[in-house]
């Protein structure tokens, strides 16, 4: 019978676990919420797959011999390679303006800020947990409505002491924490982090974006600056030209042999051609300004740099002896057409942005459904410091709190068809970007080839040109014709160098805007960390 009492009677729990009894009325109800909270609310972001042609010149515009050639090499561009230039001043001021441009550091910063937002997402899985602690001198009023219970149970001979005693000054003494935690029920809190990891991409893609604008801007306008600089070159040796052709019609006119028609016809094309020479110094000015400013540098940083190997430049890259260029150009062999939104940065940022704006629709989802927070708080509270820290002085609450939307003049599926619009601006924004990029490659590649057709034939205008010299040449040294065919033929020369100059700096700015829209191949941010 002994045994059997005691195991209807057993003994009672230490009082330090009578905490947690109030946990087993909750631990039920709890379960099935959590359970519940297995699927997040709201569409899932199912990545796009823009359409692609099986072929790039299937998707042109215009006439068909500015489409992107054939080529049995289909990965000489697949990824575009500055190095190809073969410049290494290129090459140093892209290094320069990667380190030191305002606008990639922007994006780098714009980036930070993204990664910081999703680090504040990733926060609301856990819980929350708070110290407190306080002081104070407080004094009851005597008026108050403390004194309801008093008149309603005190004596009314010892009213008065008691409201006295309860009126006097005390210090109050507390400290304890407080922790809650929300748990994810309808996945309210992993669409936000989804959206904050969305976000996070699109900076980042925005990042790659802006590292290869301007690198392409600089190679731009360093290529443009080179061909003005060859184009000054040959425009003073064609006025020194024009200077000895004009004093040997001036000593023919002095002769009698001419009238004065000739000589002022010579002055008038000596003027235009000094004319031009302000004109180019200007421009070259305006292109190392522009370097600077993708430089991150100050006006004039640059100058030595830019114009110490003009000339080496200008020789090697512009044109050579025969009138061809001083590398062979390459074929337009793009890759597999299908892979060009894998290789733009900003198809990238536009189907992140749209995965951000999915997740979105989730979080505005979730907040039609009840929101339950486990809380728990414990403490001491005294007043007076003497008993501060008892076991006694002990207070604490735990529990579930249980929040539901019942009526709220629809705000919130408002907001809902809100986030849905913003998906659908997202998605038309994607597909605008995928069409835009078409046309950039399409127009890039047509310009590109249209430009090597007429670099090609200026070539073998430069060609001619020298053939046409060398026999004015030999007739002038057999005696046959004077001094004036030769300078004919060598301002014919010079001008033909003149053309194929400017086509060939064409064309380089012509291969960068091919560059440029063919995206960065999926390149890294490294180089883009925030200072």
């Amino acid at each position: 019978m002994a045994v059997r009492t005691r195991l209807h009677h057993p003994l009672p729990a230490p009082r330090p676990l009578r905490a947690i009894r109030p946990l087993r009325r909750f631990a039920s109800p709890l379960t099935v919420l959590l359970l519940a909270g297995c699927a997040a609310v709201g569409p899932d972001h199912v990545a796009p797959h823009p359409e692609a042609p099986a072929r790039w010149a299937d998707w042109h515009g215009g006439d068909a011999a500015l489409a992107t050639p054939a080529s049995p090499d289909a990965q000489l561009l697949a990824r575009a390679d500055w190095s190809a230039f073969d410049d290494p001043t290129l090459v140093r001021l892209q290094a320069r303006a990667a380190d030191a441009n305002q606008d990639i550091r922007t994006a780098a910063l714009r980036f930070a800020q993204a990664r910081v937002q999703q680090a504040m997402a990733t926060a609301q899985r856990g819980p929350q947990l708070a110290a407190r602690a306080g002081v104070s001198e407080q004094r009851q009023s005597e008026v108050g409505a403390a004194t309801r219970m008093i008149d309603a149970i005190a004596p009314a001979q010892g009213r008065d002491a008691i409201i006295q005693v309860l009126s006097d000054p005390f210090t109050l003494y507390q400290a304890g924490f407080d922790a809650s935690w929300e748990p994810d029920l309808w996945g309210r809190v992993r669409r936000s982090v989804e959206a904050a990891q969305a976000g996070s991409d699109a900076a980042r893609a925005g990042v790659r974006q802006m590292q290869w604008s301007i690198a392409a801007e600089v190679a731009r306008a360093y290529f443009q600056l080179r061909t003005l600089q060859a184009q000054r070159h040959l425009v003073q040796a064609d006025i020194a030209l024009s200077r000895d052709a004009l004093e040997l019609l001036r000593a023919k006119v002095g002769g009698g042999l001419l009238d004065d028609s000739a000589a002022v016809r010579a002055r008038q094309q000596l003027d235009g051609l000094e004319a031009r020479v302000p004109q180019l110094l200007a421009q070259e000015a305006q292109a190392i300004d522009q370097l600077s400013l993708l430089c991150g540098a100050r006006p004039g940083a640059l100058n030595d740099e830019l114009a110490a190997n003009a000339s080496a430049t200008n020789a090697s890259t512009i044109t050579t002896d025969d009138g061809e260029p001083g590398r062979r150009w390459p074929d337009l062999a793009l890759g597999v057409p299908s892979e060009l939104a894998q290789r733009r940065p900003d198809i990238a940022a536009a189907e992140a942005r749209l995965h951000a704006a999915t997740a979105q629709i989730g979080v505005a989802t979730a907040d039609l459904y009840p929101r339950v927070t486990l809380g728990a708080s414990f403490g001491f509270e005294s007043v007076g410091a003497s008993r501060f820290g008892d076991w006694g002085s002990r207070q604490w609450t735990i529990g579930p709190s249980l929040s539901l939307p019942v009526f709220d003049q629809g705000r919130r599926r408002s907001a809902i068809e809100l986030r849905e619009l913003d998906q659908q601006e997202a998605a038309v924004a994607y597909q605008q970007t995928v069409l835009k990029a078409w046309h950039e490659v399409d127009a890039a590649v047509s310009a590109y080839v249209a430009e090597r057709q007429r670099q090609q034939h200026l070539a073998k205008q430069v060609t001619d040109s020298r053939d046409d010299l060398a026999l004015a040449n030999a007739k002038y040294r057999n005696g046959v014709t004077d001094a004036l065919p030769d300078l004919d033929a060598q301002h014919a020369l010079l001008q033909a160098r003149r053309d194929a100059a400017d086509s060939i700096g064409q064309l380089q700015v012509a291969l960068v805007a091919v560059y440029k829209a063919l995206g960065d191949g999926g390149g890294t941010v490294s180089s883009a960390t925030p200072r």
